[in-house]
């Protein structure tokens, strides 16, 4: 006797609905049980996108390619046969776009230190999908890790408390688009001058001693001369 379809169930093939920029995927739609043939329609936010028949109950494929955002609307699959009426749908299903990681980059406001001093790094991939996993590492040593929902830098804080603490800094990161981990530049804090530093204090000193030294040259004429006149 002719049986009428179940709902069918529409699921990707790749197993995943994490997709990337102009990838093809393929989505299978299938109903369990009822009496073949029976209509496979595959729709895109209500909109047609293709039609399959089978002559039994194997499973329809339809083949995509993600070209753009508007490839990413909802898709579910409609079944027809004989005894349907109206069709039975399937569950929905939503694409996510995710983009690989740049290149991050290490920077830092100041690139020297000195011991007892407090410095930061930062890290930031201009481009990816969130959240992105900042790894931050002292040589090939993992000192912090940072997931960050928004697009904006990782920070970590140092405390310069060593000649050890100076050296080659990295960070790394990562998101769903696990076949694409990126490393940033090296960064090396350098040891600052502290000579260097104190050069600017004593060339004050030394302009404020001179303008002392002129000034007090130029107010003698004004006390010696009356001085002068009322001894007369």
């Amino acid at each position: 006797f002719p049986e009428m379809l179940s709902n069918p169930r529409l699921i990707p093939v790749q197993g995943t609905l994490n997709v990337v920029m102009n990838q093809n995927v393929i989505l299978s739609c299938h109903s369990d049980s009822g009496s073949p043939p029976v209509r496979y329609t595959l729709f895109k936010r209500n909109q047609k996108v293709s039609t399959s028949n089978r002559t039994d109950l194997t499973p329809s494929l339809f083949n995509l390619t993600i070209n753009s955002a508007s490839d990413m609307g909802e898709y579910k699959c409609k079944a027809e046969n004989n005894m349907s009426s109206g069709g039975k749908y399937s569950n929905g299903l939503n694409f996510t776009l995710i983009e690989p990681i740049s290149k991050p980059v290490l920077s830092s406001p100041t690139s020297q230190a000195k011991k007892g001093q407090n410095v930061t790094l930062s890290c930031l991939s201009e481009n990816g999908s969130l959240p992105i996993t900042y790894t931050f590492f002292k040589g090939r040593r993992s000192i912090s890790q940072s997931v960050m929902k928004k697009k904006e830098a990782a920070v970590i804080f140092l405390f310069i408390n060593s000649s050890s603490d100076f050296g080659i800094y990295k960070c790394r990161a990562e998101n769903i688009f696990r076949n694409n981990t990126k490393y940033s530049n090296s960064f090396n804090f350098t040891v600052a001058d502290e000579r260097s530093r104190s050069q600017p204090l004593i060339i004050s000193l030394g302009l404020i001693l001179l303008l002392f030294v002129i000034g007090f040259s130029l107010a003698i004429p004004f006390f010696i001369i009356p001085s002068y006149k009322a001894s007369e």
